[in-house]
């Protein structure tokens, strides 16, 4: 299978990159900007004819959609909105209509933010009605309905959609939560972390996986992925500190309400993952088992001197 990665230079784009190493697929690595050490072609999905091309001059049989406007606090200001709209919901459907085309597979990752106004107490289903709380969860939920409407409309029974869901997501690349924490616990004598925000890390790299494991036998369909368990930021950032073994951070759980932002995040964002696991044979992994992987390969490559 020929596949082709959009935002191979981001967090989940770098970790597809790694398992395409061990794969007999063909991967096509895409993004707008360049990576060193990394082949990149560029391509500009909210360019549908340059997207159609791409995909018949090299036969593209699935496209995994790692780009997306992920800066949730700036999704808010109204002279980003246009560019927001473009990439978290135009190019998802170009991309779906370019895929439709040839009757291939489009997955795309989405995310918990198309959930959070109601107030949840058990996790949330992959068929619930999403209640987004700001811009980047509205137009994240407007590119899944997007992608449905294409493929939904069509009468070519090869092909389809399949929406992945995730949610906190970290890696040992580029900026997160992960490696923000790390260098905080080891260089703050005190931080304050939200409690009142409860959800599950997802590691990047379990991610990629998971996507590699759907595309040997896919199946249309919505699904939630992170990894198993629950917990706080505080949490997080607690068991961030501990596996670094940073232990001169004095870390306070505080409210949300201490920390002003222009959109209000979820408040309770698990997902429920009993569909991808059924539908596909997928083994999710206890987040903190998990956590302990990614920094012990963020110390080694501190070690070996790499970003």
């Amino acid at each position: 299978m020929t596949i082709l990665v959009t935002g191979a230079n981001g967090q989940l784009g770098n970790e597809m990159r790694l398992i395409a190493k061990g794969s007999t697929d063909r991967y096509i690595f895409t993004d707008v900007t360049e990576q060193e050490g990394a082949e990149t072609t560029f391509l500009d999905i909210t360019d549908l004819d340059a997207t159609r091309a791409i995909v018949k001059e090299c036969g593209v049989q699935a496209i995994v959609n790692c780009a997306a406007w992920t800066n949730v606090d700036a999704a808010e200001a109204p002279e980003n909105h246009a560019l927001v709209e473009k990439l978290n919901a135009t190019a998802p459907e170009n991309l779906a209509k370019a895929m439709k085309e040839v009757g291939g597979w489009l997955v795309q990752i989405s995310t918990d933010y198309v959930f959070g106004k109601e107030p949840y107490n058990t996790p949330c289903q992959p068929e619930q009605q999403g209640t987004p709380t700001g811009f980047y969860g509205e137009t994240k939920k407007s590119g899944e309905e997007k992608i449905k409407n294409v493929f939904d409309n069509s009468t070519d029974t090869t092909g389809g959609y399949i929406i992945i869901r995730t949610a906190w997501l970290y890696s040992e690349y580029g900026k997160n939560f992960c490696k923000t924490m790390l260098n905080l616990t080891a260089t703050k004598p005190q931080l304050k972390v939200v409690f009142d925000q409860c959800g599950t890390p997802t590691y990047a790299l379990d991610l990629a996986k998971a996507i590699q494991t759907i595309l040997a036998k896919p199946a249309q369909g919505t699904y939630h992925f992170s990894n198993e368990g629950v917990c706080s930021w505080y949490d997080f950032t607690q068991m961030i500190a501990r596996i670094a073994g940073h232990k001169d951070c004095n870390i306070q759980p505080c409210y949300s309400s201490e920390y002003p932002s222009p959109v209000t995040r979820p408040s309770y964002s698990v997902l429920d993952k009993r569909s991808i696991r059924e539908t596909f044979g997928i083994e999710i992994p206890y987040w903190v088992d998990s956590l302990e992987k990614c920094i012990a390969n963020i110390k080694k490559q501190q070690t070996n001197g790499s970003n």
